[in-house]
């Protein structure tokens, strides 16, 4: 680390927790990020303004007029463009010394397995469960920690599903795939811009202490935010013995 990393990131190096140790194993980190919207746009700008090493983002989506309410990567100038190419441009203009990655793709299994196997820490900021189902699969069978949101309309909600610990379910262990939910988009039911930026920066919170090695993780809790009353509640949760996903997981020793 140069005298210009130094300078860059000395807010972080001068917390006791972090130190220059804890932005070493960040800028040494590989993030991979699924969904460059509402979620993701605050996680991709956090994590490049924290010198995450390698950042790969994936949507297959483009910039419209009507995510210009919250999705506050992108700009007017960039609607039409690839989302993951306009947070790719906004993350430069922050911090040009990091490596982003860009895929402009629905995020399939194949796609999925080669990049969740590459990461050091996952950050599901889709907006349907076939993907999160999909991007949960992945990550258990390559044994990395999974930080995943969701917001519609005053409501968001936020876990870390760390299956390196073999008390700490998966996402399919709160939501089996198998299970009647209704699947609810913003474009039906609408959304508050600050719910999805309130979430997106929790997940990258989340995201920057796994890779730093500090403090505790939601593993095994939910967070639930309620934006009409701007109150938290959390959550116990517990994995299920007989989860069709992770219940034949090999624990794999936390770092």
């Amino acid at each position: 680390m140069d005298d210009h990393d130094l300078l860059r990131y000395s807010r972080h190096i001068l917390l006791e927790e972090f130190g220059i140790d804890g932005q070493a194993r960040v800028s040494a980190g590989r993030a991979l990020v699924i969904g460059a919207g509402g979620l993701g746009s605050p996680v991709a700008l956090y994590l490049a303004a924290a010198g995450v090493g390698h950042i790969t983002l994936v949507d297959d989506d483009e910039v419209d007029l009507t995510n210009l309410q919250r999705q506050v990567a992108h700009t007017n100038a960039r609607v039409g463009s690839p989302k993951v190419e306009s947070a790719a441009q906004a993350m430069r203009d922050i911090n040009p010394d990091i490596a982003i990655e860009t895929h402009a793709l629905r995020a399939d299994e194949t796609l999925l397995s080669r990049l969740v196997a590459a990461a050091d820490v996952v950050v599901d900021c889709c907006d349907n469960f076939g993907t999160r189902h999909a991007v949960n699969r992945a990550c258990v069978t390559h044994g990395k920690p999974l930080v995943a949101g969701a917001a519609i309309r005053f409501d968001g909600q936020l876990s870390v599903y760390d299956t390196r610990d073999a008390t700490s379910p998966c996402y399919a262990c709160l939501f089996p795939p198998d299970a009647a939910f209704e699947e609810t988009r913003c474009a039906v039911l609408g959304v508050f811009g600050p719910v999805v930026g309130t979430i997106g920066t929790l997940q990258a919170s989340e995201a920057l202490k796994l890779l730093a090695g500090i403090g505790p993780s939601l593993a095994g809790k939910l967070l639930m935010f309620d934006g009409r009353s701007t109150s938290f509640d959390t959550l116990r949760v517990a994995r299920d013995p007989h989860c069709s996903v992770c219940a034949q997981r090999a624990a794999a020793p936390l770092p």
